[in-house]
């Protein structure tokens, strides 16, 4: 039989200290809460992941990354101490110093090194509870590319979305998006009210994500953006979490459900491997409403932390008959490309395959 432990009601505050932003809490604490406490407080965690429903037992077992990598780094990079309950029992504590080899495991180690009961991290300091964000339509990969490595330089949070499946001159064209903290000038007044959640009260049928019915999509969302510049002083939940704002989102792919890849490309492999694995994409006939670019900066501390410094490319692709065979060969390309996958988005690589791409699992 299989025991499962909801860690989630372990979520209370056990210390703060607003001079530092040191913060230690139960594992189960979500970055929702975290959020609607400190948020009007000016505190924010670090790096977020691109939903507010997770943990933060489940951001260091992820190590997770966000917007901000290319600046600050995986979740771990902020860790200062972990409580952990380990295999036989004992409940003992890992920091850099201290069980520095458990420590280092646990960061991006999916939860296998033992149960994380409590998290010390240094919170960011921010100067308001809104976001400075300007975002523009790029009209094809190199250009894109070449704006993420721009915006990178000058913005600490940077990402992009990609139409790989557009076809002629324009192809893989996309929205740039540039975002910071805005400043009490440009901020308005009053905090960020609550969004209006949206429901999708039922599955929709497989033929919706058809190549062409998201061909389709992907094309109105891109001629939707104006062709120049737009700015705008957004809340943290549009910049951070756009899908939140949909419950049960997941329905659109259908009652079989959907899976994900997120892989990063190493700077080594050059921008023709970013343009390879897209035209794979393409000739797989894998559509994706979501396909997320990201500029990744250095390497994590975690033993097993995803990001390197290159390009993460993330997308989901409805569960089919074929979509083992897909992530074999998306993989397979990764593996060629000395790149990895993100554990925490996977549900179908085959063990081989992750040894192939993961050089520190003898660590």
């Amino acid at each position: 039989g299989v025991c499962v432990a909801d860690a989630t009601r372990s979520d209370r505050i056990l210390e703060f200290d607003p001079a530092t932003g040191i913060l230690t809490a139960g594992a189960g604490l979500s970055v929702y809460e975290i959020n609607r406490l400190f948020l009007p407080r000016k505190f924010f965690v670090p790096v977020s992941p691109g939903t507010q429903f997770v943990t933060l037992g489940g951001m260091v077992a992820s190590d997770v990354h966000g917007k901000n990598h290319h600046v600050d780094g995986c979740f771990g990079e902020h860790v200062l101490s972990l409580l952990l309950r380990v295999g036989d029992g004992r409940v003992v504590r890992a920091s850099p110093t201290e069980n520095r080899d458990l420590f280092l495991a646990t960061l991006g180690g999916m939860g296998l090194t033992g149960h994380i009961l409590e998290v010390t991290f240094r919170m960011a300091t921010i100067p308001s509870s809104w976001i400075f964000q300007e975002t523009e339509r790029v009209s094809d990969l190199d250009a894109l590319l070449d704006a993420l490595k721009e915006a990178a330089r000058g913005w600490p949070m940077t990402m992009a979305w990609i139409d790989y499946l557009t076809g002629g001159a324009d192809m893989e064209h996309g929205i740039l998006y540039r975002g910071r903290w805005a400043t009490p000038a440009e901020a308005p007044a009053h905090a960020p009210r609550p969004k209006l959640q949206l429901h999708m009260p039922f599955h929709l049928p497989s033929f919706t994500m058809s190549p062409l019915s998201v061909r389709a999509f992907n094309a109105a969302v891109y001629h939707s953006h104006p062709s120049k510049l737009r700015r705008a002083v957004v809340s943290p939940k549009t910049f951070f979490y756009p899908l939140d704002s949909i419950r049960d989102w997941n329905l659109i792919y259908g009652s079989a459900g959907f899976t994900q890849h997120q892989a990063v490309l190493p700077d080594a492999a050059g921008r023709g491997a970013v343009r390879d694995y897209l035209r794979l994409l393409t000739s797989l006939r894998a559509a994706s409403f979501l396909c997320v670019i990201k500029d990744c900066g250095p390497q994590g501390r975690g033993l097993l932390s995803f990001p390197m410094p290159g390009t993460s490319i993330a997308l989901d692709l409805p569960l089919r008959a074929d979509t083992q065979q897909h992530i074999d060969q998306l993989n397979e390309y990764v593996i060629r490309a000395d790149g990895r996958i993100y554990l925490t988005k996977d549900a179908l690589t085959r063990p081989e395959h992750f040894r192939a791409m993961e050089p520190r699992l003898t660590d």
